[in-house]
């Protein structure tokens, strides 16, 4: 019997499938921490790219990369091939993805904004490719509410092994007496080497199957602000936006607390950050797991609620203690990663829902709109938080002694802002509706008339032999 059969019937994904499908999440994860810590600043110091012409690149770009993802997922929505729909395009976002990278990780000399610019556009169309093909695809592939949070926590978890590799690079250079110029080369080399290796794993041992669609709703442009206006899914954007927002505030005014204000270097800084991102890994899995336990909208009040008070929390670190300071970043680590889990995972519920209504796939454009705010606050959370520090007082430039009031603003400005923006999110799933027991009535009604409507095949894993395509429920 097919592992996607077995699949469909005990309502689980197998674990082995699971763990290789969220191979993905390895390069995607990796990309985010590099591009959004270390490529800017490589640019600026090491490049000699004016630091003003370095953040008008990458504002520009992403106002570009915004509008962009609800064109993919709409197009991904409407792709069928004999190797599937999201399948296909997996293929097709790791070239793109592996081409911006070496370009931008190991440019030539003298590269000024143009070069920037376009190559970052090439990068993100790349990872947009992947991550979108990647989000909708794990929604066909754990069609029950309880193994999505499953999935989307495994996934996040391995996604989590990607940030900390590259996180590791710059530490162990340091270690062996590497030059810090050469660590963007050695992230850039990382990930181009492990993109192909992480879509290969995926396209070649993951199910895919092509939901069978129904005579009757077209998609028009209006349809955009229908799908935005549904109550459900008005509430996942609105705390996704949130829930980017308030860790996107923390992170660009982290190294400026945890220097000033903790008394840590900024190498101990760096390990802390390293200890919330790996806290990930646990914590990531077992927020999905929560989720099967008291729903997914509620583990996302519990996760929003513990994530705020130990943010509180940090204020009670002593000066420059290391063995107290990783505590509660591990916490905080630890609930931050169910964010994700669980609005990714609430966004495919919706998906079956609009399905049962329209009778046409929809995640690809749902997924679109819920990255499309997560990239509007990483746009606008950097601009947002330095100007708050400009208002309060704080002077960033290296070498400039803060005085004790400019500090103090500096701790409100840092933990009042995440905490506001994420208790918001959190609020946002207050009298949330579409729970197990709604999804389940989505899903018994979506198999019935599947079974009538059914001639798409599943595209099985990919065997080293080929591509075996089998009818539909078959074993």
């Amino acid at each position: 019997m097919s592992k996607a059969s077995s699949a469909g019937r005990t309502g689980r994904l197998p674990l082995s499938t699971a763990l290789a499908f969220a191979a993905t999440s390895l390069p995607i994860s990796a990309v985010a921490i590099a591009v959004s810590v270390y490529l800017p600043r490589h640019y600026a110091s090491h490049l000699g790219v004016d630091l003003a012409l370095v953040g008008a690149a990458f504002f520009i770009v992403r106002m570009i990369d915004i509008p962009i993802d609800g064109l993919l997922g709409w197009t991904m929505d409407k792709t069928r091939t004999a190797w599937g729909r999201y399948r296909v395009w997996t293929i097709l976002g790791a070239p793109v993805l592996m081409g911006g990278i070496f370009l931008l990780f190991m440019p030539p000399d003298g590269v000024g904004r143009g070069y920037l610019i376009f190559w970052l556009l090439v990068m993100y169309l790349g990872n947009s490719i992947l991550t979108l093909s990647h989000v909708a695809w794990a929604a066909t592939l754990a069609p029950h509410y309880n193994d999505r949070s499953r999935l989307f926590g495994i996934m996040t978890g391995i996604g989590v092994l990607g940030a900390a590799s590259v996180l590791a690079i710059p530490i162990i250079n340091e270690a062996i007496g590497a030059s810090d110029a050469g660590n963007v080369a050695t992230m850039g080399w990382f990930i181009f080497l492990l993109t192909p290796i992480a879509a290969a794993l995926v396209v070649w041992r993951t199910p895919e199957k092509i939901a069978p669609e129904v005579e009757g709703h077209a998609f028009r442009l209006r349809d955009y602000g229908a799908l935005i206006m549904r109550p459900s899914f008005a509430r996942i954007l609105l705390a996704d936006l949130c829930l980017s927002l308030g860790p996107g505030w923390m992170s660009a005014l982290y190294l400026f607390f945890f220097t000033d204000s903790r008394g840590f270097t900024t190498g101990q800084a760096s390990i802390l950050l390293a200890v919330y991102i790996l806290a990930g890994f646990v914590g990531a899995p077992l927020m999905g797991r929560l989720a099967t336990m008291v729903s997914k909208h509620r583990a996302t009040m519990v996760a929003t609620t513990g994530y705020s008070l130990t943010l509180v929390s940090l204020m009670a670190i002593p000066q420059g203690n290391m063995a107290i300071g990783v505590i509660p970043m591990f916490v905080a680590g630890f609930f931050a990663a169910g964010f994700n889990v669980l609005t990714r995972a609430m966004t495919a519920d919706v998906a079956d829902e609009v399905r049962l209504e329209q009778g046409k796939e929809r995640a690809g454009l749902l997924y679109a709109m819920t990255v499309m705010t997560t990239k509007i606050a990483g746009a606008f959370s950097i601009g947002l938080t330095f100007f708050v520090l400009d208002k309060v007082g704080y002077i960033a430039k290296e070498g400039v002694e803060n005085t004790p009031a400019a500090v103090h603003n500096l701790e409100l400005a840092y933990l009042i802002g995440p905490v506001v923006f994420v208790m918001l999110g959190g609020a946002c799933m207050i009298g949330y509706k579409l729970g197990a027991v709604r999804h389940a009535d989505i899903r018994r009604q979506l198999d019935e008339r599947d079974a009538l409507y059914d001639e798409a095949p599943i595209i099985e894993s990919v065997t080293a032999e080929a591509a075996t395509v089998t009818p539909a429920g078959r074993t």
